[in-house]
């Protein structure tokens, strides 16, 4: 297990300017103030780089410029310098490199990076930032090292088997990269020690055996005590591990036909 992954891709350290700004840190605080998400504040200052999720300039090819990290995001992210003058940022495929050459086109090439509408890939082929609905941009299949792969073809949809296992149905007509995401060792990496984590914007988590009971489900007791309660609980007493929180009358439940599985411990 790594500390770091291989950024031996990575061409420049330095961003296009024009495609970036400056998001203010809120700290985990919502419009009053009052902290919602615990753990989370300061951080190394960065900038936020404008990624085109969408993809949607048919027939115009363009070239890589350079394939850059991105401080918000666990996979690589590519500048792209298209024939009619234009730049942006895309999610890099694994194994993209300087100068090639990619294209969103009703009929590309199968190449790693290119764009199409699901029902012109064929079965078998692995692909990334898949739109959910028509024209909203990639959401699927967007973090390092993630992919989608088509299995089928079905009158308006296409089924797709997502890396968690769950298996889908998306309207063909939506846009998917061809590939897989890139950085897909960023889940080997070990953060090594805590001062890596307040860079990253994590602030100290403590345990609630360690607190009195008047803190939280799990505290007090002499020593190290067991949980002492029947279920896994929040600091304020919600149950949590096992407990369903996906809406049951969710628009998209119609669409997956399997779910993904547990996770093996």
């Amino acid at each position: 297990m790594s500390t770091v992954t291989y950024r031996g891709v990575i061409t420049t350290n330095k961003p296009h300017k024009p495609l970036t700004i400056r998001l203010k840190s809120r700290a985990g605080r919502n419009s009053r103030g009052v902290i919602t998400m615990r753990h989370q504040g300061g951080g190394h200052k960065k900038l936020y780089r404008l990624v085109d999720f969408k993809q949607n300039k048919f027939e115009i090819p363009g070239r890589v410029e350079t394939i850059e990290y991105d401080p918000y995001r666990s996979a690589f992210i590519a500048l792209v310098a298209y024939k009619d003058g234009e730049r942006a940022y895309i999610l890099a495929p694994k194994g993209l490199r300087v100068d090639d050459k990619i294209i969103t086109s009703e009929k590309p090439k199968l190449a790693s990076g290119n764009r199409t509408r699901l029902k012109n890939i064929p079965v078998g082929t692995l692909v990334y930032n898949v739109e959910i609905k028509p024209g909203g941009g990639g959401k699927l299949a967007r973090s390092a090292g993630s992919y989608a792969e088509v299995q089928a073809h079905e009158g308006k949809y296409s089924i797709l088997k997502l890396s968690s296992k769950e298996v889908r149905k998306v309207l063909s007509v939506n846009l998917a990269s061809i590939g897989q995401s890139s950085n897909p060792d960023h889940n080997l990496v070990s953060i090594g020690k805590a001062g890596r984590s307040r860079w990253m914007g994590k602030r100290p988590t403590v345990r609630g055996s360690a607190m009195n009971p008047v803190d939280h489900p799990y505290g007090g007791g002499e020593g190290r005590q067991p949980r002492g309660t029947k279920r896994p609980k929040t600091k304020w007493g919600k149950v949590v591990g096992g407990v369903k929180t996906r809406k049951k009358k969710k628009w998209s439940n119609k669409l997956i036909l399997k779910k993904r599985g547990k996770k093996k411990k």
